[in-house]
Formats: C-alpha cells, sequence, structure tokens
C-alpha cells in the first residue's frame, strides 16, 4: 500500500440504535457512509464492524474521530460503578443536601427528592479549608491524607471523586491529594480539572459523575487504542462542539456526554454558515431520542450545564434539548391516549418492520404501514423491512381506538411530531426567539421523514436536508476543529478591577487549555484562542455571554454587557457588574474537505408507491432516487438513498443544490 492510501480519515457516531460511519479520502475528497446495528456491551466491536461496512480495513485509517452516548446512557441509567467521595470536613452532605426543591411539586406519592450519587457511608470528611478567594484557612496535614488512604482501602471502590471547598479558587489541597491517592485507587477525579467554578453542589455532583464514569471510558478507550493503534489520529468529539485526544478525555470522560448529539450540531453550523442562513433549528432524530438546538448567525447555543437522570451536569457543552422520540421508540396507548417513548426498542430487536424479532409498536412501524419505508430494498444492503410485521403490532392499538390502520398510523405520526414541537419550543419561545423565522435542518436516521409534518405543524416555511443526512452527526466528527475547553470561576468586580492580575489569570488559562493540543503535536502556531467573559450584576445570581479580547477593554466589555442583557431581557441599568467566569476555548481550525458521499444505490423496482398522509390516504406516489434528483419535485414523494428517506407530503416541493442538499418548501397555492 502507498502512503498516499493510507489517508482515509473517519468519524462515526454511536447512537442507541445505530453506529453512523463516514470516511473521507484526505487525498482526494471521497466520502463514504454506512450504518450498522449499535452493539451497547461491544462499542468497539460495533465501530470496526462500521470501519468494515464502508470497505476499509484498519490500516487504511489515518484518523479516527467518533462521538458516544455511552456515558449517558451510563447516567441516565444508573449503571454507574461505586464511587467515595472526599470534600472538606463539615460539607460531606453536599450531595444528600443538594437544592431545596422537589422531583416533582404537586406529587406527594414519591420522595421528594432522588438519592444521592454517593450514599452517606461513601463520603470522607477532610480536615482542612480554603476561604473563597483561596487562601488556606487550615492547612491539609499529612497526618490527615494518611486516615483518608487508610479509610479509601477499607471502601474498596476503585474510584473517587475529590471536591474540596473553593478549590476553583486554589488547587493546592486537591493536587497533594491527586499525588497521593494515584497510589490507592485506580481513577481520580479532582473537581477543579472537571468544573473549576463555584457552586458546591453542582461542581461535587460534576466531579462524582466523572469519577464514576471514569473506569467505564478507560476500559473501552484502551480497548480501541489497542485495536485501532494509530496514535494521535484517534479522537474523541466532546459535548462543546469540538474534538480532543484520548489522553484528556480519560482525565476528564464527563466531556463526552451528549457528545453524539453535539457533533450534529457542530456539523450543522457549516451549514448554517454556507447557506447564510441567520436562524437555524437543528432536528436530529436518531432511533432513540430527537435532539434539537438553535443556531443563531453561525453560532450554536452553548450552556453551562443540563439535568441528567435528576442530577446537574455542569459543564460548558452545546445546548442541545433531548427528548425520548426517536424512531424506536414504543407507541403505546393509555388512560391519557396515545404516547410515544422514552422507552424505545434499540438496535436489539428493533422495531418490528426490521425483521428482528421486535413485538411492540414503535414510530418506524407506523411511518412503515403508511408506505414511507421501502419494503423493496434492504436498509443499507443490510435490514430488510417487514410491512406486515408492522402492521401486526399497531393492529391492537388500532382495535382498541376503533381505528384502521392507516388512521392509527397517522394519529401516531401526529403525537410524535406535537411531541417534537414542543422540544423546538423550548430551544425558542423560551428563548425569546420566534421559531417560525428559522430554518429547519432535518438529519438523522428519522428526521427527513418527519420534517415537512413537523414544519407544517410549527409554522416553519423551509427545511433542509443536507447530504449525508442519514450520517450526518458522524460527518461532524470529521469536520470540527481540534479544541479543548476551559472555564474557571474568575470573580472580578469591573469597578476597580485589577487588570494585571485579571490579564495573568487569563494567560494561565489560555496556556492550560492549550496544553493538551501542543502535547498532540499542533504547532502554538497554529492555535486560536477564543475568549468569553460570564458577566452578571453583582447582585444577580446567574451569567451571560459576553465576547471578551485581550488586552482587556473595561468600556467596552461593559458597553457589550449592557447590550447583550437589554437584548435578552429588555432592560439593562448602572449597577455594579462582575466577571464571574472566563471560557477559553483554544482550537486549530478544521481543514477537512468533504466531497458528496457515496452510499449504496437504492434498487427501484416501480416508480409509485401508495402511500398515506394526513387527509390523503392510499395515493400514488412518486419514488425517486435521491442521487439521480436534478429539478424541483412536487409531493406527494418519497426521495430514498441507501439510508435516508425524504418524505415530501402533498402541498410540498423539494429541489436539489448541487452540494446534495434537498430544500423542503411549501407549494404556492
Amino acid at each position: 500500500m502507498s502512503s498516499s492510501e493510507n489517508h482515509w480519515e473517519v468519524g462515526t457516531d454511536i447512537g442507541g440504535t445505530f453506529t453512523d460511519i463516514i470516511a473521507i479520502r484526505r487525498d482526494s475528497s471521497e466520502a463514504r457512509i454506512a450504518k450498522v446495528p449499535s452493539r451497547p456491551d461491544a462499542p468497539v466491536q460495533a465501530m470496526l464492524e462500521a470501519i468494515e461496512a464502508v470497505g476499509l480495513r484498519r490500516s487504511e485509517v489515518r484518523r479516527f474521530v467518533h462521538g458516544t452516548t455511552r456515558v449517558t446512557n451510563a447516567i441516565v441509567e444508573g449503571r454507574l460503578p461505586k464511587v467515595a467521595l472526599v470534600a472538606t470536613e463539615g460539607f460531606a452532605d453536599v450531595l444528600e443536601i443538594a437544592r431545596y426543591r422537589r422531583r416533582d411539586l404537586y406529587r406527594l406519592d414519591i420522595p421528594p427528592k432522588s438519592p444521592p450519587l454517593v450514599p452517606p457511608e461513601r463520603c470522607f470528611g477532610l480536615a482542612e479549608r480554603l476561604d473563597h478567594e483561596g487562601r488556606v484557612l487550615k492547612p491539609l496535614e499529612q497526618a490527615e491524607i494518611e486516615r483518608l488512604v487508610a479509610w479509601l482501602k477499607e471502601t474498596g471502590v476503585q474510584s473517587v471523586a475529590v471536591a474540596l471547598l473553593h478549590a476553583y479558587a486554589n488547587p493546592v489541597h486537591e493536587k497533594m491529594l491527586g499525588e497521593r491517592l494515584k497510589e490507592v485507587v485506580a481513577h481520580v477525579s479532582l473537581s477543579h480539572e472537571v468544573n473549576p467554578e463555584a457552586r458546591e453542589y453542582e461542581r461535587t455532583s460534576a466531579t462524582v459523575f466523572n469519577a464514576a464514569a471514569m473506569p467505564i471510558a478507560v476500559e473501552y478507550l484502551s480497548e480501541l487504542e489497542q485495536r485501532l493503534p494509530i496514535g494521535p489520529g484517534l479522537q474523541v468529539f466532546h459535548s462543546a462542539g469540538a474534538m480532543i485526544p484520548i489522553s484528556a478525555v480519560k482525565r476528564r470522560p464527563l466531556v463526552m456526554a451528549m457528545s453524539g448529539p453535539a457533533a450534529g450540531v457542530s456539523a450543522s453550523v457549516s451549514i448554517a454558515r454556507q447557506l447564510g442562513t441567520p436562524r437555524m433549528l437543528t432536528f436530529d432524530m436518531g432511533g432513540t431520542t430527537t435532539d434539537v438546538c438553535l443556531i443563531v448567525d453561525g453560532q450554536a447555543e452553548m450552556t453551562d450545564g443540563r439535568m441528567l437522570g435528576d442530577k446537574p451536569l455542569r459543564q460548558p457543552m452545546l445546548a442541545v434539548h433531548s427528548i425520548g422520540a426517536g424512531g424506536g421508540s414504543i407507541v403505546r396507548n393509555g388512560p391519557g391516549g396515545l404516547t410515544v417513548g422514552p422507552e424505545s426498542a434499540g438496535s436489539e430487536p428493533g422495531p418490528a418492520c426490521y425483521g428482528r424479532g421486535g413485538s411492540e409498536p414503535t414510530i418506524t412501524d407506523a411511518n412503515a404501514v403508511l408506505g414511507y419505508l421501502n419494503p423493496e430494498t434492504k436498509l443499507g444492503d443490510r435490514i430488510g423491512i417487514d410491512i406486515d410485521a408492522a402492521k401486526r403490532v399497531i393492529a391492537p392499538i388500532a382495535r382498541a381506538l376503533g381505528l384502521s390502520l392507516t388512521e392509527t398510523a397517522l394519529g401516531i405520526i401526529k403525537v410524535a411530531n406535537a411531541t417534537m414541537a414542543r422540544a423546538l419550543r423550548r430551544v425558542t419561545v423560551e428563548r425569546g426567539i420566534d421559531g417560525r423565522d428559522c430554518t429547519l435542518l432535518a438529519f438523522g436516521g428519522g428526521g427527513p421523514m418527519h420534517a415537512a409534518g413537523l414544519a407544517d405543524l410549527y409554522g416553519i416555511a423551509q427545511v433542509v436536508v443536507p447530504s449525508a443526512s442519514s450520517a450526518f452527526s458522524a460527518l461532524g466528527c470529521l469536520t470540527a476543529d481540534f479544541s479543548f475547553l476551559q472555564q474557571q470561576t474568575l470573580r472580578a468586580g469591573l469597578d476597580g478591577i485589577d487588570l494585571v492580575r485579571v490579564s495573568e489569570r487569563i494567560g494561565a488559562l489560555i496556556d492550560d487549555a492549550s496544553a493538551p493540543l501542543i502535547a498532540n503535536g499542533v504547532a502554538k502556531a497554529e492555535i486560536e484562542v477564543e475568549l468569553v467573559a460570564l458577566m452578571r450584576y453583582a447582585a444577580q445570581n446567574d451569567a451571560i455571554p459576553v465576547p471578551l479580547a485581550l488586552p482587556l477593554d473595561v468600556i467596552r466589555l461593559k458597553s457589550d454587557f449592557l447590550a447583550r442583557h437589554h437584548e435578552l431581557f429588555g432592560y439593562a441599568t448602572s449597577e455594579p457588574c462582575v466577571i464571574e467566569s472566563v471560557r477559553i476555548q483554544a482550537r486549530r481550525p478544521s481543514t477537512t474537505v468533504v466531497g458528496r458521499p457515496a452510499t449504496a444505490a437504492r434498487a427501484l423496482s416501480s416508480g409509485t408507491r401508495l402511500c398515506s398522509f394526513d387527509g390523503f390516504h392510499d395515493i400514488a406516489t412518486g419514488i425517486i432516487d435521491r442521487a439521480s434528483l436534478a429539478d424541483t419535485v412536487s409531493g406527494p414523494a418519497i426521495i430514498e438513498d441507501a439510508w435516508s428517506t425524504v418524505v415530501v407530503p402533498p402541498g410540498w416541493q423539494a429541489r436539489p443544490d448541487v452540494s446534495g442538499n434537498l430544500f423542503l418548501t411549501r407549494r404556492a397555492t
């Protein structure tokens, strides 16, 4: 093999149902795309099978980037290993106290709070103390460390979380413990590395999550390094929208939480910039979940954290909102009518129409009954569509409702679309954005099937289905920047600010964020740095992001804060304001160029198929090969490729562009 042949770059997205893959040849921009069923118990094997599915040998892969929901799923499902918590004496019960709020305000039949992440018997109070500025009030004595070591040996845990009071301001005591404890337990998670910010409960919760994820992540990442030994070319996508080296992920596996959905958003940002779309809503409907995010002026919204499994997961990440409504979501007919999800048929056995033993009705089965899925071909040459099996599992619901199979399937789709519309409102209306002014970018296995119906329901005028839509998150893994992100509490009031001290601290954070990139062979001159100040009024609790530049211009910074505050909340005052935290992102911009992906060919036996839509039952619908589509097509139509089905209902039309993107709009009356 010549050296030029060893230039394939691979991106994969490990979802709950499928593992998507896209491979790009560096010297020619040739692209290949495929899917394989996910293997929850053997994720590395699924990735290797995906490489084979695009016709590559492992030796041909030069770079491999993957996003995964493995850590997220373990947290949500409560499948986390035992962890011990070390906190400052008097604060070991921080997780048990949590925040003063109930899980459900009006339900008295459930406990007001879920159990703490770490039970009291595995929490240790350490005699030491810092103040909020990081000054040592009570030194950490060696005898106290040895007392902790003896206690940890008795607990027998493999992983320990260390979250000392005000360690974000001065990590001196946490660093001492980190050095000593690595000789005692396999995995040590330090809060100043995971979330160096104020808010003791959230910081402790994130540190425990990270500690619990370490055994899971280190095991499978080490296996991946062993079975795909390509050194620095092996990278992981993280939830802030970029990729980082595996060495950094092993210390902070929490960055993988929501990494799959974040990769799709990253690719969406590129599309939004290319098309010049000022406001875009991403609509990623996979087999297990639907993920949505708002992109404004080419920038995806960021958040400082989210709730996961009723617990706060605090770290900078893309503001992706997820709901349990995917193609494999199970449909039930309960006292309140039809519901979809959050339970999913997953990859095994999957929806009934996949012919793999599924026995419960899903959203995909409803799409099959309506004629949207082609029964004459195999999805990606692997999975056939059994329409009769889909009808069998939906029939009991139809009988209970006294409706036909078609009416029941249409009802299921309406309920699914209504559920997903609520998710869109969460990222638009609740943020002061009129979603009707946005373009809907639909991708994932199910997004293009539901996009037009969802747009009709929500009032959106245009839908874009990108090229490689079924593996769009995998594409995002490849096209994203190589990056590392750091956010730390600063607490500097603008009135009387010490510019020298603040500038020195920001400079140190820039060095910290750049270090993982430099360690992986990136020259310092290639690294770009983006600075954001999280600012608030002195009497406020929450901060808002404001762009920051060095050297610090206090007047400009305050002006930008006031303008942003007025934009978000409709007012701004002359009260004193504070830089609460600073967010640093060091990155090397991506140079990956992607051609139009090659997919398995469709074998279309006829030009039409009977399909049903809202108000139109069993009508002849044109079946069109997406690769051959050159002109505008009017609905009803089904546009297919090997892994993607685009539904163009009556009253809509679809137009391709030269890059393979499809634009769906309502037809003029």
